[in-house]
């Protein structure tokens, strides 16, 4: 009996002390690893984050000052009706149309297109807004090159 024991303890692992220490050093590993993992997917997270922030905000000032230039608008077009006495002669003082442009960013802006409308009666817009958009005012410079190895022979 005690040679079949002897004889089927060498295909198992043994319970000493050698295998237990390399499965906690293992788990130790496997958690230090997810642990980089995390920190490098929260660093890259809060960096993208901080980005988006950034972008927001020059946004919603660029839409600020496009709001202010509006209002700007709206008091010269209503000092215009109010000089005007008929619908040529406001058209000839304002123009039918006027186009804004808001920086965002070195390849961003905010452009504002408006078209300039004779109200009809007390009350109605003396603009209409035609056009709010962000377009690309900078030209983006693509990095074609990948590095890769090259054999000598090429």
């Amino acid at each position: 009996m005690n040679n079949k024991k002897k004889r089927f303890s060498g295909l198992s692992f043994s319970n000493g002390i050698g295998s237990s220490s390399l499965l906690v050093i293992f788990i130790i590993l496997c958690l230090v690893s997810f642990a980089t993992l995390s920190i490098v997917s929260a660093n890259a997270d809060y960096k993208l984050s901080n980005k988006v922030l950034d972008r927001t905000t020059a946004y919603y000032e660029a839409s600020n000052q496009a709001e202010q230039q509006l209002a700007q608008l709206h008091q010269t077009l209503a000092a215009a009706y109010a000089d005007s006495s008929t619908e040529e002669e406001y058209f000839r003082e304002t123009g039918h149309d006027a186009s804004y442009l808001f920086p965002i960013s070195d390849l961003q802006s905010l452009e504002v297109k408006v078209g300039i409308v004779y109200p009809k009666a007390e009350g109605d817009a003396f603009y209409q807004i035609r056009s709010w958009q962000v377009i690309l005012t900078g030209d983006l410079e693509y990095e074609n090159t990948l590095d890769l190895f090259e054999p000598p022979w090429f």
